[in-house]
C-alpha cells in the first residue's frame, strides 16, 4: 500500500460469500468505479466478521480476506455516496480494526531549506 494508490471503501456491507467476479460487478454497478483502474477496493461482510480487499495488478485480480475468529470490525467509514476514499495509513488502521478517521502524518511535506 503506497500513498499514491487510490483506495475505495464500500460504505454498504456486501454478501461475504462473493468472490472476485461478484466483487468486480459491485465495483462497476454499485460503486461506479472501474475495477481495472489499479485502485484498491475494500468491502465488509454484513455480519462484520470479515473484510475483503480487491485489487487489479495489470495481470489479474488479487483478493485478500481477513476474518475475525471473535468479535466484529468496528469503525467503518461512512459517506453520502456508495464509497469513501481513504489514504494509505487509514487503510492500515481499518485493516487492523482501528479507527481510520484517526489523524496521521501527512503523506508528503516539503523540507525546510536553509
Amino acid at each position: 500500500m503506497t500513498p499514491q494508490m487510490r483506495v475505495f471503501v464500500a460504505t454498504e456491507p456486501v454478501d461475504g460469500r462473493k468472490a472476485i467476479n461478484g466483487l468486480v460487478m459491485l465495483c462497476q454497478k454499485c460503486l461506479c468505479e472501474d475495477p481495472f483502474s489499479g485502485g484498491v477496493f475494500i468491502f465488509r461482510s454484513r455480519s462484520g466478521h470479515s473484510r475483503k480487499i480487491l485489487a487489479y495488478d495489470g495481470n489479474g485480480f488479487r483478493l485478500a480476506q481477513k476474518r475475525l475468529s471473535k468479535g466484529r470490525f468496528n469503525n467503518w467509514p461512512k459517506s453520502q455516496g456508495p464509497h469513501s476514499r481513504l489514504r494509505a495509513h487509514q487503510v492500515y488502521a481499518l485493516c487492523m480494526g482501528g479507527d481510520p478517521g484517526a489523524r496521521g502524518a501527512p503523506d508528503w511535506r516539503p523540507l525546510p531549506l536553509g
